[in-house]
C-alpha cells in the first residue's frame, strides 16, 4: 500500500521531501533528456504553450537539483555523493520557490494550451499550492509514523539504487558517509516537535524502537546496508579494489551507520518515547483541526468534510454488512458473526510457515497474471516479484505493501507479504490482497504510468494517494469478474477487505474529528470486519500516526466505480471494459476530479466509434 521509490513522505522527514509531497516517481530519466529539458527551459518564450513548458522544464530540473535521490531513482545522477538538506529551513526555502513557480504558472492563461497541458497545469497548480500549505502547519516536524520512518527510508538507498560500477559502490558509500549530520537534523526536527506538541500517540508506538535498532548489526555482512556487497563484482573493479571497497563497506557500518542508529534509539528511548501524547486524535495537537481538513482535501483530492466521509463510511458498512450476511448465510452460517469467528479461529486457514504463505502468494499472484490480457489491452513490460516484509518492521506494519520497479534502471516492482504472526495471516485473504497489491492493482497501474508517452512532470511527478489506492482497491473488485473468489471463505475475504475500507471512512474520522478512542476504533472494526485482531491493530495505529491517508482509498474506489457505472449507462453495447479500464489507468495518476473529465471525454470519443 505504500511506495517507496525515492525519497517521499512518509519515509523520508516532511522536511525532506518539502516541495516534492512525494514527488518519486517513476520510470527511467536519461542524462540526455534532462539536458533537453534544461536546454528547452532557455529557449525564448513567445506563446502560452512556449511559457508553460519553459516553467515546466525549470521546475523539474529544480526538483531534481532539490532531490538527489528521487534524481538518481530516474536515471539522473549528475551530483553522485549529493544527499539533500533535510533542515526546516531548506523546506522553508522550497516552500518560497515554489510560491514564485506557482505566481508565474498563475499567469499563463488556458487559451493557448492543448488539453493535455492545461491537465498538467492543474496538477502542477494543485501540488505547488498543497506543498506551501502543508509547509506551514507545525505538523511537519513529525518525520514518522507507526507505517514507516526515516531511518527505514534509508535502507531504500540499498535497495533502490543502481550499482554498476565501482564508482557507483564508492559513491553510495560517500552518501553514507555523510549519514550523520543528516541523522542530527531528524533529530533536532523531532526536538522541535515534542517541544511544539506535535508528537504521536504513545498507544502507536509499541514496536516503534525495534524499527531503529533492528537495523544495527554488529556483524557488518548481515546489514541490510551491506546487501549490494554480496552481489558479483562489477566488470571494472579488480579483485583488489573489490575487497578494498567491502571493507569499507563494513567500517562505515560499523563506524558510523550503527553509532548513528544508536544515538537515534537513545533520543527515542530517553526523550521521545517518555513524552509521547496522550491523546489519539490530531484534532488535540496546536491546529490539529485545520491540519486534519487539508489531509482529507489533499489526499482525497476532493472538498468533502470530515462529516459527510463519516456518513459516507456508515452507509458503506451497512451495504456491506448486508452482502456479508447473504454469504455466511449461502455458506450454511446462521449469522455471519458465526461465520467469522469460524474463519478467524479455525487453524486450518492459516500458514504454518513463512515459506507456505509466501507459496499461497506467489500461486494466487501468477493465476491473477494468467487471467490479466481479458480485462486490459495494455500490460506493463516491467515484471513483478515477491518478498517478504523486512524482520525489523514486519509485527508493527501492515498485512503486505508494493514497492514499485524501475525498468531503465533494472529493478523488477514486488509484492512485500507480512510473514510475522502466522496465525493472523489468514490464506483466505491472498485473492484480494493480491488483487490489490500486485495484479490489476498497484503493479499493474504503476508499472503502465513508467510507460506513459506523456509530460515528463505527469510521469514522474504527479501522484494521488484517491487515485492510486481507489484503483488498488477497485481492483480486488475486477477480482470478482476474474473468478478469483471461489470459495465462500475467499467471498468473505474480499468483503472483509472492502467493509475494512469503508470502515477506515468512519474511523479515521472518528478518530481525528469526533474524539474516539483507540478502544472504539477497534471495537467497530473487530465488529464489522473479518480481519485478526492484530492486522486490526495495526491499522487502527497507522491510521491514528497518519492521519487522512486511509480515507483515499474507499472514496477514489467509489469515484471508479461512478466513472464506470456512467460509462456503461452512456455507451450500452459499445461500452468496452478492456477500453474503459485502459482509460482510466492511461493517463497516470491523476485528482479525482481530473479522472471525471478524462472518462467523460473517452465516452465522448467511444460514441463517435462505428
Amino acid at each position: 500500500m505504500r511506495f517507496f521509490l525515492s525519497p517521499a513522505r512518509p519515509h523520508l522527514p516532511s522536511s525532506t521531501a518539502a516541495g516534492m509531497r512525494g514527488h518519486a516517481r517513476f520510470g527511467g530519466l536519461s542524462l540526455g533528456i534532462a539536458a533537453a529539458l534544461l536546454a528547452s527551459a532557455s529557449a525564448a518564450s513567445a506563446t502560452p504553450s512556449e511559457d508553460f513548458q519553459k516553467l515546466l522544464a525549470e521546475h523539474f530540473a529544480w526538483v531534481l537539483k532539490e532531490n538527489p535521490g528521487f534524481a538518481r531513482s530516474i536515471g539522473v545522477d549528475t551530483d553522485p555523493t549529493a544527499v539533500g538538506d533535510s533542515t526546516l529551513a531548506a523546506a522553508d526555502r522550497r516552500a518560497r520557490q515554489e510560491g514564485v513557480f506557482l505566481k508565474r504558472l498563475d499567469a499563463i492563461p488556458d487559451a493557448g494550451l492543448s488539453r493535455s497541458e492545461r491537465t498538467d497545469k492543474a496538477i502542477l497548480h494543485r501540488l505547488l499550492a498543497e506543498d506551501i500549505e502543508e509547509n506551514s502547519f507545525g505538523q511537519r516536524t513529525i518525520l514518522f509514523t507507526s507505517y514507516s520512518n526515516p531511518w527505514q527510508g534509508m535502507l531504500y538507498g540499498a535497495e533502490r539504487t543502481a550499482f554498476r560500477t565501482k564508482a557507483d559502490y564508492a559513491n553510495y558509500l560517500t552518501r553514507l558517509e555523510k549519514f550523520p549530520a543528516t541523522n542530527q537534523v531528524w533529530l533536532d526536527i523531532t526536538a522541535q516537535a515534542l517541544k511544539g506538541g506535535y508528537v504521536q500517540p504513545c498507544v502507536t508506538l509499541v514496536g516503534f524502537e525495534k524499527t531503529i535498532t533492528g537495523v544495527i548489526q554488529d556483524d557488518a555482512a548481515q546489514s541490510r546496508f551491506y546487501t549490494p556487497f554480496t552481489r558479483a563484482k562489477p566488470l571494472d573493479a579488480s579483485d583488489a579494489e573489490w575487497a578494498a571497497l567491502q571493507a569499507r563497506a563494513k567500517q562505515v557500518i560499523t563506524g558510523t551507520l550503527n553509532p548513528a542508529y544508536a544515538k537515534a534509539a537513545e533520543f527515542y528511548r530517553t526523550r521521545y518515547a517518555p513524552n509521547c501524547a496522550k491523546a489519539v486524535g490530531v484534532s488535540a495537537q496546536p491546529g490539529g483541526d485545520k491540519y486534519y481538513a487539508f489531509r482529507i482535501r489533499q489526499l482525497t483530492t476532493t472538498n468533502y468534510t470530515a462529516d459527510q466521509i463519516h456518513k459516507i463510511g456508515l452507509d458503506e458498512v451497512a451495504r456491506i454488512r448486508s452482502e456479508m450476511d447473504k454469504v455466511a448465510k449461502d455458506a450454511g452460517y446462521e449469522s455471519r458473526e458465526a461465520f467469522i469467528k469460524e474463519l478467524r479461529t479455525n487453524p486450518k486457514y492459516y500458514p504454518k510457515t513463512a515459506q507456505e504463505l509466501m507459496a499461497a502468494a506467489a500461486l494466487q499472484a501468477k493465476t491473477i497474471d494468467g487471467k490479466m490480457p481479458g480485462y486490459f489491452y495494455k500490460l506493463p513490460r516491467l515484471p513483478y516479484g515477491l518478498r517478504a516484509i523486512p524482520a525489523e518492521t514486519a509485527e508493527g506494519t501492515t498485512t503486505a505493501y508494493y514497492g514499485p520497479g524501475n525498468p531503465e534502471l533494472g529493478f523488477a516492482g514486488n509484492y512485500y507479504v507480512n510473514t510475522s504472526k502466522l496465525d493472523q495471516r489468514p490464506l483466505w485473504e491472498l485473492p484480494a490482497l493480491t488483487a490489490h497489491e500486485a495484479v490489476p492493482g498497484h503493479h499493474m497501474q504503476i508499472a503502465i504510468q513508467q510507460e506513459l508517452e506523456t509530460s515528463k512532470f505527469r510521469r514522474y511527478l504527479a501522484s494521488f494517494t484517491a487515485f492510486t489506492e481507489g484503483w488498488g482497491l477497485y481492483a480486488e473488485r475486477v477480482g470478482i469478474e476474474m473468478g478469483i473468489y471461489d470459495t465462500p471463505e475467499k467471498q468473505m475475504g474480499r468483503l472483509s477487505y472492502e467493509m475494512w475500507r469503508a470502515c477506515r471512512l468512519v474511523v479515521d474520522t472518528g478518530i481525528h474529528s469526533k474524539g474516539w478512542t483507540k478502544e472504539q476504533a477497534v471495537k467497530f472494526m473487530l465488529d464489522n470486519t473479518a480481519l485478526s485482531a492484530a492486522n486490526i491493530d495495526a491499522e487502527v495505529n497507522r491510521y491514528i500516526s497518519w492521519p487522512g491517508q486511509a480515507l483515499a482509498y474507499k472514496l477514489g474506489e467509489l469515484k471508479i466505480r461512478e466513472l464506470r457505472a456512467r460509462a456503461e449507462k452512456a455507451l450500452g453495447t459499445k461500452f468496452d471494459l478492456k477500453g474503459f479500464h485502459d482509460a482510466v489507468i492511461g493517463q497516470g495518476a491523476v485528482p479525482l476530479d481530473v479522472l471525471d473529465a478524462q472518462i467523460d471525454d473517452w465516452i465522448a470519443t467511444e460514441k463517435t466509434k462505428t
